[in-house]
């Protein structure tokens, strides 16, 4: 088994079309004066077209986008949104987890949900999360931690009915063989993340690896690159974490990047082995790093 992934994340499709004032009602109004004053300069949709036409050069098996689409949860954004995601790949060929930008108001987290459900559509009985896509050998599943918080909070939640319905799925995938990546927004494990920021059942995630385990674990939501790793009952279970999409070169976060996963079965020896690809200091998209997992 030979199985090319490429991940990004934190796309933050941009610009934001002009708001009436009913949308800025609640938490949109200080994320759309944060757009304004400071994100809207961070993020570069050229920048992010390059990553792309990158990604699609390496001519990968599957793509996975775990989130953050865009920014203040608009439905002229998600509509916008949605035509970037089919450039991009089409559901058979891409998979998508939502952010907590995704469900930066309450009022369109059913919205995100049924426009993006053809890239989250799984095998599993009735619709929802955690979805499962098998793949070359691959089983991805994929996690919904976008729940919307107060202004200034972008913490994520699972929830007990994600949590178990991963476990049976973890269980199930390893019977039938299959190189298990699970796909999620925010980092999953205790101290991913800073104050607010994180996901609130981290503890709970990690019992759920340590009981039931995973070959590889994807997230996005910090704009930065990380590889953890979570006790497993048989082995460590790589979590890994990628930088925004779109970021421009010399802020505050690095440059944009994005993942390559060779995933390959030997004997019944897995082998992962992690390329980033990304912006250089000269603005050129390299081969940042190569890790065997």
């Amino acid at each position: 088994m030979n199985f090319r992934l490429a991940h990004l994340s934190d796309a933050h499709i941009g610009p934001i079309p002009r708001p009436n004032l009913a949308e800025l009602l609640g938490k949109r109004v200080t994320g759309y004066v944060n757009w304004l004053y400071k994100r809207g300069a961070q993020h570069d949709m050229g920048v992010l077209a390059r990553i792309v036409a990158d990604i699609k050069a390496h001519a990968p098996d599957h793509v996975v986008m775990t989130g953050d689409i865009v920014n203040i949860g608009l439905p002229a954004e998600i509509a916008i949104a949605k035509d970037w995601l089919a450039s991009l790949g089409g559901p058979d060929d891409l998979s998508f987890t939502p952010g907590n930008h995704d469900a930066y108001v309450a009022s369109v987290t059913d919205l995100v949900h049924d426009v993006f459900a053809p890239w989250t559509s799984g095998e599993t009985v009735g619709a929802g999360f955690p979805y499962l896509r098998r793949r070359g050998g691959v089983a991805l599943i994929g996690l919904d931690t976008g729940v919307p918080t107060a202004p200034f909070v972008a913490s994520g939640r699972l929830g007990e009915g994600q949590r178990a319905a991963l476990a049976a799925l973890l269980d199930r995938t390893k019977a039938e063989g299959l190189a298990r990546v699970v796909c999620l927004h925010h980092p999953p494990h205790v101290g991913g993340a800073r104050l607010l920021r994180g996901l609130e059942d981290a503890a709970e995630f990690e019992a759920v690896i340590a009981r039931h385990g995973a070959e590889l674990i994807l997230h996005g939501h910090n704009h930065k690159p990380s590889l953890h790793r979570l006790a497993g009952p048989d082995a460590t279970a790589p979590v890994v974490g990628v930088a925004s999409a779109s970021a421009r070169p010399g802020g505050h976060n690095p440059g944009a990047a994005y993942n390559l996963y060779d995933i390959s079965r030997k004997d019944d020896v897995l082998r992962i082995l992690l390329r980033r690809r990304g912006l250089n200091e000269d603005g050129e998209i390299v081969e940042l790093e190569s890790v065997e997992l």
